[in-house]
Parts: structure tokens; sequence; C-alpha cells
């Protein structure tokens, strides 16, 4: 089975909890100021975290029997900030095959992609680049991933409708398989305004490849409940195609979570519950964790699945 056979066909697949912010908690490692997790690949202290990390989130897939999804850290490693830290192109490629060997180890049905974000802040979508500039901008990172082989593509926390338009046609044109997630509020829409329903149907109609699903991520259920029950986002679209996400533990707003200083967190039982809620409103099948998670709080959340 390939990746876009899986996100059709299986109705529950875990995804990589969070990352970051274990590797600064944990293991008190300090993130490029340009690319953040990216550089930790040449780093042993980082790639021992990065390992362990992901192998215990593998385990639990394993212990549940569900298919896996983990994304290289490379959110922040555009070619401008690449360009910046003093690095190259080898960076993406050095981090899906750091991530390819540990797939190798996994024996469960793992599944790798490449992990791309928004040029600026993906919490209030100031200064995003427009369709066209997106476009261009993003290729850069889109065609070394494809050259890299990974299962799929990750457009993660998009905050605005243009500038996850030009991401998802600069995906689109290497032929691999893509996810677009966004960055979504309680009031059912992207930061830009946009409804989750109006964004689909807008960037599904301006690319040759649709994304294989849509998703959200850096939020927590509860607001997504609160996003998906609005009746403007009631449709058959974002039933048929917004499938995935991957939270946070805090249902506090973008606004009071960003910069904060100290981990908001929930229990893991109740976080996985309201997980599992989702389902009552929409077909969501992929579950990951962001900021504030653990292997805790994944397990919890594939022992329901």
């Amino acid at each position: 089975m390939n990746f876009k056979q899986c996100i059709q066909q299986q109705e529950s697949i875990l995804m990589e909890g969070a990352l970051g912010e274990r590797l600064k908690r944990e293991y008190n490692l300090q993130l490029d100021e340009y690319v953040a997790l990216a550089k930790l690949v040449y780093d042993s202290d980082g790639q021992f975290a990065l390992k362990n990390i992901w192998q215990e989130y593998i385990q639990i897939a394993k212990a549940y029997q569900l298919p896996f999804l983990a994304t290289t850290p490379t959110r922040r490693a555009n070619k401008e900030c690449v360009e910046i830290a003093g690095l190259d192109a080898s960076i993406i490629i050095d981090n899906v095959k750091f991530l390819r060997g540990i797939q190798q180890e996994s024996k469960i049905e793992m599944y790798i992609g490449g992990l791309m974000g928004c040029k600026s802040d993906a919490y209030t979508g100031k200064n995003a680049l427009s369709e066209n500039d997106a476009h261009l901008f993003h290729s850069w990172q889109a065609k070394l991933f494809g050259e890299s082989n990974v299962d799929f593509l990750f457009a993660g926390i998009m905050p605005t409708l243009p500038e996850a338009t030009g991401m998802a046609k600069a995906m689109s044109d290497t032929g691999i398989p893509y996810i677009i997630s966004f960055t979504i509020q309680s009031d059912g829409r992207l930061i830009d305004g946009t409804t989750i329903h109006d964004a689909i149907a807008y960037i599904d109609s301006a690319v040759t490849e649709k994304p294989t699903c849509y998703m959200t991520n850096c939020v927590h259920p509860r607001i997504v409940h609160q996003a998906l029950s609005k009746s403007f986002n009631q449709s058959d679209l974002v039933q048929n195609r917004f499938w995935g996400i991957q939270a946070n533990t805090s249902p506090l707003s973008y606004e009071e979570l960003d910069g904060s200083m100290d981990l908001k967190c929930t229990e893991p039982e109740s976080f996985a519950e309201d997980m599992l809620l989702l389902r009552e409103i929409n077909k969501i099948k992929i579950f990951g964790g962001c900021c504030g998670t653990d292997n805790r709080h994944m397990e919890q959340v594939a022992k329901r699945l």
C-alpha cells in the first residue's frame, strides 16, 4: 500500500506528536535561529533526541496496529532561511535520509513526509505571500523533497488562503501526494477570514493535482470541533476532504498561546476524548499531536482509535 491508498482506505491513522517542544524541554536542545529543528540532524545529541522521540511514537503505532505518519522537522528550512543560516540544499536531503533510516528500522506501515511552512508568521498571517509569490518561493523546497523521494509533502499551519494556494501549486508540480494543513480558529475560518469550506474549494480548483486531503495543526480539538460545527463548514466538501488534525493540548487561542513562556497542557485522557469527539461531526481519520503532546497523549489517542 502506498501513502495515497493508505489515506483513502484506512479509517484510523496515527501521526507523530510534538517534536520541537519536547526537544527543548526534555532534552534541553537549542534550536537554530533560522532553520530551527532542521539543523539537529548534524548534531549527535540532536540525532539521539529525534530518534528517541520518533521511536516512542512508532512503538505506539505498532502496539495498536495503526499506520504511522512522520514528517521531517523542516518547516522553517525554506530557501531564504537556509541561505541566511549559511547552509545549502543538502539540509533537506539529509533530513529525509535521517527519517528514512528510522522508517526502515521501524518494521511498521510508516510513511515519511517533507514538512514545509509559510514564509512568515503562521499564527497571525502577517506578511503572508501572495499566491504567485508563494508558488515561486516554495518551489525550491518542494522540488528538493521531490528529488529526495519522500512519500508525501505536508504544508503545516498555513494561515492565509493565497499563500496556502501558492504552496499547493508548488507541491502539485512535484507529482507527489500532499496535504495542506491550515491554521484555523473557533469561528470556522483561517486566520485571514476564509472559511474552511471556501479554502478547500478554491485550492482544489486552482491546482493540477489536488491535495490528498486537508488538515489543521497546532490547535486544540475543542476549537476544531467549534470550527467544523459552523453551518458554512457543514458541507459534503469539508466532510470528504478535511480529514486530519495535529492538535495541541491547550484550548487557548493563538493570541494567548503564541510566545507563552510555560507549556499549556491538559491530561492525556481528556485530550484523547476531545480528539475522538471530532468524529461526531466529521470524517477525521488522521490523528496527531502538536505543542504540549508527548507519548502519553498519543497512546491515549491510539488506544481509542
